[in-house]
């Protein structure tokens, strides 16, 4: 077994800074674990809507973020986690269109529908998880520089 490209991480959100600190450190940990451009891009756009809704919506919280290893690729998991009031009605919630206000205008449907796995645990009162999970197309040759 050889050791993990990226280390687990856990990550506040209490800012707009970290709002872009979270995007950073996905591009970075997803860059290194071989996603292409447009997995990088969908990754990061996801995790830029879920960071924003647990600091807006969530009054802050943190995201875990953990390397994956299949057989024959690898992945990232994101665990976007609140202590805020939660989601009433996650049904609407979960509605393509649906919106509360100034976000990127995708909301969870959307979010949902750039990576490979999504779930949401929302409990009115007691706060909100939302997991979103994707994997390279396979297990990438580290670039070591130039040919």
């Amino acid at each position: 077994m050889h050791a993990p490209l990226v280390s687990a991480t856990r990550l506040p959100i209490g800012s707009d800074a970290d709002l872009a600190w979270v995007r950073q450190e996905v591009r970075q940990a997803a860059t290194a674990l071989g996603f292409g451009l447009v997995q990088q891009t969908k990754l990061v756009t996801a995790a830029s809507e879920l960071a924003r809704n647990t600091l807006v919506h969530g009054g802050g919280g943190h995201v875990d973020m953990t390397p994956l290893e299949g057989k024959d690729r690898r992945g990232l998991r994101l665990s976007f986690v609140d202590a805020g009031p939660g989601i009433r009605d996650v049904e609407r919630a979960m509605t393509d269109g649906y919106t509360t206000g100034n976000g990127l205008g995708m909301g969870l449907s959307g979010a949902k529908r750039l990576v490979s796995e999504f779930t949401l645990d929302s409990r009115p009162g007691q706060g909100t998880t939302v997991t979103i999970a994707e994997w390279t197309s396979g297990v990438p040759t580290p670039r070591r520089g130039a040919p």
